[in-house]
């Protein structure tokens, strides 16, 4: 895996016309596989996800602002959730990581057999408002790129090509991760269009293509010819917002009465975060003055 920090760019092309942002997401990925321990096929699903969040990143104007993705299939590997920021953070979690499936007929992992091809995709995006946008598509394929393709152009309205994949080492360690999504601009021709969507067909893989030495900026001249502008660049890195304090704040919601029993029946309590691991133990006597605490 190559130690170059993981980011988004931000890009037009075709004169204006089309709007561009392509990510390297090698060591983020890396990092959700080495906290969730997931095989293959899961890292690649979790990866995939987490790929789409770091591309929506630089859509978030504010560091406080951050948008969760979920994924709700009907295949083994269950709920896959991804929370993105503002600021380029990036968390994730697989509710199966241990999921082992035959390689699909191209001989591919079978990202579409573990999400399963059944389901909803969701996207929640808090922007500082009073309530936040949520959005919701049926699942396509299960594959995550032509599902969230699906969601940009039936819940945004904006045609969307999305090309995201995961690279996985027979050891377990990812090779390579990233991603692309080109969107119309209002005002983009039929030529656009025709021509964009022809050169993301003819697109080899995209983590091929990362993995042979290929960045970011490539992707983007494969795409949209030699005419790409680029707008802005943003850092991507795994960052997990849990604690002691905001796990102690969910045992203070389960209220007196379950708090009582816990002092009594266990006299401790651990917690483990679901996106990232962190284990945090609470002992008789922080469960007591929780306990007071609590209504």
């Amino acid at each position: 895996m190559s130690d170059i920090g993981d980011y988004v760019l931000v890009a037009t092309g075709r004169e204006g016309r089309v709007l561009a942002y392509a990510a390297y997401t090698s060591s983020l990925v890396s990092e959700l596989q080495r906290r969730h321990q997931t095989w293959p096929v899961t890292t690649a699903a979790l990866g995939r996800v987490a790929t789409m969040g770091a591309l929506f990143t630089p859509t978030l104007k504010h560091e406080n602002h951050q948008v969760t993705l979920q994924i709700q299939g009907d295949g083994p590997a269950g709920k896959i959730v991804v929370v993105a920021t503002g600021s380029g953070t990036v968390r994730g979690y697989v509710d199966n990581p241990f999921v082992d499936l035959p390689l699909n007929a191209i001989g591919k992992l079978d990202v579409g057999e573990a999400v399963g091809h059944e389901g909803s995709l969701y996207v929640v995006k808090d922007l500082g408002l009073r309530e936040p946008y949520r959005g919701s598509v049926p699942l396509v394929s299960g594959e995550i790129g032509e599902d969230f393709a699906y969601y940009f152009v039936m819940s945004e309205q904006v045609p969307s090509a999305v090309a995201v994949g995961v690279l996985v080492a027979p050891d377990l360690s990812v090779l390579a991760a990233g991603g692309i999504l080109i969107q119309m601009m209002p005002d983009a021709t039929s030529d656009d269009i025709a021509i964009v969507e022809r050169r993301v067909a003819e697109l080899p893989q995209v983590t091929s293509l990362l993995h042979a030495g290929e960045m970011p900026e490539d992707l983007l001249v494969h795409i949209l010819g030699g005419d790409v502008k680029i707008l802005a660049k943003h850092p991507i890195r795994f960052a997990c917002t849990c604690g002691k304090e905001r796990l102690g704040r969910i045992l203070l919601s389960l209220g007196k009465q379950e708090l009582t029993e816990m002092v009594e029946e266990q006299g401790q309590a651990e917690l483990i975060c679901h996106f990232c691991g962190g284990k945090y133990l609470f002992d008789r006597d922080e469960l007591q003055t929780l306990c007071d605490a609590a209504k």
